[in-house]
């Protein structure tokens, strides 16, 4: 009877233990979930002290933390309403760090404009708190030598609530502009009057994006424009022509490339009509002989018409016939290993950068090699060499017709 009476007794207090370890339990497993609705009272810059300041803004890649309480067990965090990525690792009840996405302002619900919006598993708050775009980024542009009434496109990045295009000159651009979603492009009309040459400016609401392209320049760092600064030697089977027929939108004298029943691995760029040799010319600067060579780039325009589209076969250009470093130009492959037939509806701006230079390796594809090093390695000390454009077939099957135009060769900035 007294071990029955002891069990009875005991079981009360059995089960009060075994609730109390099921609430500790419980807690243990809640621990990460706050216990009111989250709340934003600031955000700052995400910086060591004293450059962790209240922020006004914020641009989209910016990292800022969020201030206020009730953060723990965060699920998402929306800036106008793009999620964020999240690390609740870094963060605590009262701060979190966050990066602010990629706005995609062009379809951007205007209703979650300037909004941060955290959620967690006991509630959500929405701040306001504005996340504007950075100024326009200019990176290249698809004709850099257009006529007036020609469109163009211009790449780069930051390309919303677009105001305006400055030309060279102060020729302004400020209706029948056309951006992507993303806006990484813009299109234009090249309007009439836009005759002098220099970089152009996008203008946004938040800032001037200026070019390191130059447009319309057929002086700075041109090596042959086949007009004025002509420094064309030998290899093409007829003088360059000014004829708008074949080729229109042309800004004056071009070369013409032609090639035809070119057999596999055949190098004799040297026949007649396959390359364009240059007399000696300064590709860039001694005083800058000491740059990047990703920072400077051969540039050239080329038509490739519909009729006869590019295929196979390659472009390789080297300096002073010496093939150490050497591009390859073949832009019918994909990076996939696929093939398109390229052609480029008009006039198209190519743009090489030196460091696209490279060694051969054994037994790889000329130009597949090491990258330039310096500039001076392919260029010597003065900065000074000849040009050549040449095409020849490394492939496996016949290059069966063959024809561009290409015009205006220059080294720039890039």
């Amino acid at each position: 009877m007294k071990k029955t009476s002891s069990y009875i007794i005991n079981a009360p207090i059995l089960l009060a233990l075994a609730m109390a370890a099921f609430i500790q339990s419980s807690c243990k497993k809640d621990a990460n979930v706050g216990s009111g609705n989250p709340v934003i009272t600031q955000v700052r810059a995400y910086a060591a002290s004293p450059n962790d300041s209240v922020l006004k803004a914020a641009n989209p890649g910016n990292y800022v933390v969020l201030q206020g309480s009730h953060f723990t067990g965060v699920k998402q965090v929306y800036f106008d309403g793009v999620a964020a990525s999240l690390n609740n690792a870094l963060g605590s009840d009262n701060s979190l760090p966050v990066k602010v996405p990629a706005i995609p302002f062009a379809t951007l619900n205007q209703a979650k404009l300037n909004t941060i919006t955290v959620v967690t598993a006991t509630g959500q708050v929405t701040y306001s708190f504005p996340v504007v775009p950075l100024a326009t980024v200019i990176t290249s542009m698809s004709n850099e030598d257009a006529l007036p009434g020609e469109t163009v496109t211009v790449y780069g990045s930051n390309f919303f609530y677009i105001d305006k295009v400055i030309l060279p000159g102060g020729i302004t651009v400020s209706s029948g502009i056309v951006t992507n979603d993303l806006g990484t492009t813009l299109a234009f009309t090249v309007p009439q009057g836009a005759t002098t040459g220099g970089p152009i400016q996008v203008v946004n609401r938040y800032g001037t994006g200026t070019s390191v392209l130059l447009f319309d320049d057929f002086v700075t760092g041109v090596a042959t424009n086949f007009d004025a600064i002509n420094n064309y030697s030998w290899g093409l089977s007829s003088n360059p022509t000014n004829s708008s027929t074949a080729y229109p939108g042309n800004t004056g004298y071009y070369a013409v490339l032609n090639a035809s029943s070119i057999p596999a691995n055949d190098f004799a760029w040297y026949d007649g009509g396959r390359s364009i040799n240059l007399n000696p010319t300064q590709w860039v600067p001694v005083a800058d002989l000491s740059d990047n060579p990703a920072n400077w780039a051969l540039k050239f325009e080329i038509d490739v018409p519909a009729a006869t589209p590019w295929v196979n076969g390659s472009i390789y250009i080297v300096n002073n016939y010496t093939w150490t470093y050497l591009a390859a130009y073949e832009p019918w492959k994909n990076s996939d290993g696929t093939t398109t037939p390229f052609v480029t509806n008009g006039w198209q701006t190519v743009v090489i950068p030196l460091s696209n230079f490279k060694t051969t390796p054994s037994g790889g594809a000329d130009g597949s090699g090491s990258p330039l090093p310096s500039l001076t390695d392919l260029l010597g000390p003065t900065g000074n060499g000849s040009i050549s454009i040449m095409f020849i077939n490394a492939g496996t099957t016949v290059v069966n017709n063959f024809t561009v135009a290409i015009d205006n060769i220059r080294v720039e900035k890039y």
